[in-house]
């Protein structure tokens, strides 16, 4: 089980330059990927999504390559010989004016980016293996993280699968006792009203028996079961799970529904509560799962 969030990066050197490799990923339901990089090598693109593709199978994916000088930071450098030279000249033209020259970062900043130079892109028959191998290294570090959080997840929804069992079995439990306390109130009821009815009355027991089937819980009990049985073994089962654990959780959803509006039970109706704050805890947390 994978995390759709992840972080991976990876640098490597190519010729005078250096290659970078970031990749980030958040929740999509389907596979969005995005890929930035030096438009000289935009051939490599359809490479570089069939190793990410070998990695994710869902989310929102964006992977950045850049290209910087030997010891630069982003693909923008720029002369410093020529810039401390053009400082220099300002420098004595201030002094010749009979002015101190007083330099600031902003000044610094201003006169460095005029002397800024591009870091030419090698041709894409060099860079391709180099860009490659720094995608995989960074995309290892992006599956281990969204591997470790998709663990973590796992054992979260292990935890939460058995309280549903729980849950499900006390409703189990507490079903048949709803027709009888129902019997019992209507003879209740009817002794209230002077009406003398035996239980083997066939009125009472028409009666009973419509109360007993509106109140029929056992086929969404035994749905939900089934449910429950299928979420857990794909859970076990790991890979890409997301689509088929939520269309499974709303229908596990729907038997809850059903089971509340039919039992007409105060403690069923309470079980049911616990039921539907569960399977909403899960639904938030398979939101994050592939």
């Amino acid at each position: 089980m994978n995390s759709m969030t992840g972080f991976g990066r990876a640098a490597a050197a190519l010729g005078a330059a250096t290659v970078s490799v970031r990749v980030a990923s958040v929740n999509r339901k389907a596979f969005d990927l995005k890929v930035s990089l030096p438009e000289a090598w935009s051939e490599l693109e359809s490479a570089i999504a069939d190793e990410v593709r070998k990695v994710a199978a869902r989310g929102a994916i964006q992977l950045r390559v850049e290209l910087a000088a030997a010891g630069g930071a982003g693909e923008v450098d720029f002369d410093e010989a020529a810039a401390a030279a053009w400082l220099a000249r300002l420098r004595n033209f201030a002094a010749g004016q009979g002015h101190a020259l007083v330099l600031d970062a902003p000044t610094i900043s201003a006169v460095a980016g005029q002397f800024r130079r591009r870091v030419e892109p090698p041709v894409v028959a060099e860079a391709q293996p180099v860009v490659l191998a720094a995608v995989r290294e960074a995309l290892a570090g992006f599956a281990a993280m969204r591997a470790a959080e998709g663990a973590a997840l796992k054992k979260d929804f292990e935890t939460r699968l058995a309280l549903l069992a729980v849950h499900i079995e006390a409703i189990a439990k507490r079903a048949p006792a709803v027709v009888t306390a129902a019997r019992e109130a209507l003879l209740k009821r009817l002794r209230e009203a002077g009406l003398d009815l035996r239980v083997d009355d066939e009125r009472v027991l028409k009666e009973i028996a419509l109360f007993a089937d509106r109140c029929d819980i056992a086929e969404e009990l035994t749905r939900f079961r089934s449910h429950h049985a299928q979420l857990g073994k794909l859970v076990a089962g790991g890979g890409e799970i997301g689509r088929k654990a939520e269309f499974i959780l709303q229908e596990m959803g729907r038997e809850v529904n059903t089971t509340g509006a039919k039992a007409n039970d105060y403690e069923i109706a309470r079980l049911v509560i616990e039921l539907k704050n569960e399977l909403e805890r899960i639904k938030e947390q398979i939101a994050n799962v592939e």
